[in-house]
């Protein structure tokens, strides 16, 4: 004997079946919506944090949408009303649930802040200044908008009704189902080892996505041994974030003098050639421990000529340096000149590049190769002023060599500006605008730079090389062998923190 399922039963199930349809339709359109958090986002910049950001956009906002479904709409297929009000009230919810998606998106993009306690200050603010702003034909406007959205999930309520029989038998349900269970499951399993690893291009993702709580696991890892928790917790006091966007340069105004009648001659070396001849002629003193850790001819502008490393290259391209900013200020004429380079190949509009090499001007800066340097150094003009010339680049040790009386044993290219605003009369803090210090007055006996995304930190024999993730490697400089020596962790910190104080 065959029972047919009674009228409540099927209308149930038809709403059910409506249900999982109309949610389909709606994890898609929050999909879309999400979009803004990724292009508002730095990009993962690798392969396997490419991927994790798929995974978890596909995978979180489609749960999002899903339990929103489960907890405010399945329920209203189960009561004994008309389906109309039922895609009506689900309708509604939609409208609203994805307008607070798109509301938190915006935020977002604007502040880099999600819906949340936290920011209701900020929100508290944003919404007084603009209630002075918006007039109400804005608010008409914005009020007409929601109108046409609410419309559309009415309309789409109401197609997905007509049509549930058709899309039941295109069978996609368990395929789209397990697509996203799957970006769900590996989105989080893949977290639970970045975490373990400190991996940054995924854990800099953990705020992108709003109710985001990515799963970790450092406990029980290390309950069965897969997981060094000392270690865990000593590199993520190290780790540190390689993607800067925006800076506080300088960190305070920098207000001081420079004596335009002094000549100042500050020559880079851009090869490896000798320069021992040339420099003892002109009885220069030389520091034997110099560091040009920069990783590019980009790089070795940026960290010489702003006095930081170049971590922070892509964030200063349109601020003008302090050195060329005070001499513009008391009418010093300068110039900046890259040898054998167009003048308008490097990214820095903030800096005008001289095409040619002048012998008249009272602040020189100059990136030659040796040849060139020795040349100059060879000239009475030259060697009358004052004169910092530094080579390394490209090699792991250089030497800086001058006439300033200074007392550092340790110095790298980030030294260079402090120093000679410092020779030239300007006794503003060196904080301010650097991270080097004046080597005629040193007051740390250590140095960190950057080369790439690596941390550099000079200190003693030691070079510490910090990825971003809190992983390290100790050489000794003297030998270039890799060290087993215990790390300073309290001196790594502070020079990391040190490193990145002018980020916002």
């Amino acid at each position: 004997m065959i029972l047919a399922e009674s009228p409540r039963r099927q209308r149930v199930t038809k709403l059910v079946n409506w249900g999982h349809w109309f949610a389909l339709a709606n994890i898609v359109i929050a999909i879309i919506i999400a979009s803004v958090y990724v292009v508002s986002s730095p990009a993962p910049g690798t392969g396997l944090g490419t991927f994790y950001l798929f995974a978890n956009w596909f995978g979180h906002i489609g749960f999002l949408t899903f339990f929103g479904f489960v907890i405010f709409i399945l329920p209203l297929c189960y009561l004994d009303v008309s389906q109309r009000t039922i895609k009506t009230i689900a309708s509604v919810l939609s409208a609203l649930g994805l307008a607070v998606l798109a509301f938190d998106a915006l935020l977002f993009n604007r502040t880099g802040f999600h819906l949340s306690h936290s920011a209701a200050h900020l929100l508290k603010s944003e919404a007084a200044n603009q209630m002075h702003s918006v007039n109400w034909q804005q608010w008409l406007y914005l009020l007409l908008l929601f109108v046409i959205w609410l419309g559309f999930q009415l309309v789409l309520a109401n197609a997905v009704w007509k049509r549930i029989d058709r899309l039941m038998t295109y069978r996609i349900g368990r395929p789209a189902v397990s697509f996203f269970v799957v970006c769900f499951v590996s989105g989080h399993a893949i977290h639970v080892w970045a975490d373990a690893q400190l991996y940054q291009p995924i854990i800099k993702q953990d705020n992108m996505f709003p109710l985001s709580y990515p799963a970790t696991a450092k406990t029980t890892m290390s309950r069965y041994g897969l997981l060094d928790i000392e270690r865990y917790q000593q590199r993520k006091q190290l780790q540190f974030e390689p993607d800067i966007h925006t800076i506080n340069y300088p960190a305070e105004p920098v207000y001081c003098a420079i004596d335009e009648t002094q000549t100042a001659w500050l020559l880079v070396q851009t090869d490896q050639s000798d320069l021992h001849s040339a420099v003892k002629k002109a009885d220069l003193r030389e520091i034997t421990q110099f560091f040009t850790p920069a990783s590019s001819p980009d790089g070795l502008i940026s960290s010489t000529l702003y006095g930081v490393p170049e971590l922070y290259q892509q964030s200063l391209v349109n601020e003008s340096p302090i050195l060329l900013a005070l001499a513009k200020a008391y009418n010093v004429s300068s110039q900046v000149y890259v040898e054998d380079m167009p003048f308008n190949e490097y990214d820095f509009p903030a800096i005008a590049f001289s095409e040619k090499l002048s012998s008249n001007k009272s602040l020189n800066i100059v990136f030659a190769t040796g040849e060139t340097i020795s040349s100059l150094m060879n000239s009475q003009d030259v060697t009358q002023g004052l004169v910092l010339v530094a080579s390394g680049f490209g090699t792991s040790r250089g030497s800086l060599y001058t006439n300033l009386p200074v007392t550092a044993k340790l110095a790298s290219n980030e030294d260079l500006t402090p120093t000679l605003l410092n020779a030239l009369g300007c006794g503003a803090d060196v904080n301010f605008y650097s991270t080097g210090q004046n080597l005629l007055e040193p007051k740390r006996d250590w140095l960190v730079s950057t080369s790439g995304e690596k941390v550099i930190v000079i200190y003693g024999d030691q070079r510490i090389e910090v990825l971003s993730n809190g992983s390290y490697d100790i050489t000794q400089i003297s030998s270039d062998m890799r060290s087993d020596e215990a790390l300073n962790v309290d001196l790594l910190s502070r020079a990391i923190k040190h490193l990145t104080r002018f980020k916002l």
